[in-house]
């Protein structure tokens, strides 16, 4: 299997104020920024599209089943914390045919020692057929850093989705 010529990134950010315009949402932007560098430096193209929902489960659900075909990478931003209108986590594992734990482990494990806030956090990471997921939480500053350490396995993670062996053999 060749590897992708192009990765096309779907950015979906759940807020219900956002979404209602009483606040310009952040994230989303922010993400963008980092997928477009990511891609400028990695010399890919592709498309990336950011998409603001209400912190509505059959919307994402909808939106997730719709988009999953037409992209290499969803990446959500808000509502994987623990409040009553937190329902990303919830929508999104079920729909997962591979979780990738390690990711999120290691990012809240990282940033939870410097602020324990951090570890309240319950993004999750995973596949949905051929397309990666992660879940990542609304707040600029945790979204940053959760992309930062996203974006450093996604050439490996994408290559080990296509089934190229990159491992050195001995």
């Amino acid at each position: 299997m060749n590897l992708p010529d192009k990765l096309d990134i779907l950015i979906i950010t759940l807020s219900d104020r956002a979404y209602k315009g009483e606040y310009k949402d952040l994230s989303g932007p922010m993400v963008k920024e980092k997928a477009e560098s990511f891609l400028s430096v990695s010399g890919l193209k592709g498309k990336i599209e950011i998409v603001v929902l209400p912190d509505d489960a059959g919307m994402l659900e909808n939106l997730l089943h719709r988009s999953v075909p037409d992209y290499n990478i969803i990446i959500t931003t808000g509502g994987t914390g623990i409040g009553p209108r937190d329902i990303t986590v919830e929508t999104v594992r079920p729909m997962l045919t591979k979780e990738i734990p390690g990711i999120m482990e290691f990012i809240r494990v990282k940033y939870g020692m410097e602020k324990p806030n951090a570890l309240l956090s319950r993004g999750v990471a995973g596949i949905i057929n051929n397309t990666l997921v992660y879940t990542i939480p609304g707040s600029v500053r945790a979204a940053g850093e959760y992309m930062d350490e996203i974006l450093k396995t996604v050439d490996h993670t994408i290559q080990m989705l296509y089934g190229i062996d990159t491992h050195q053999k001995h």
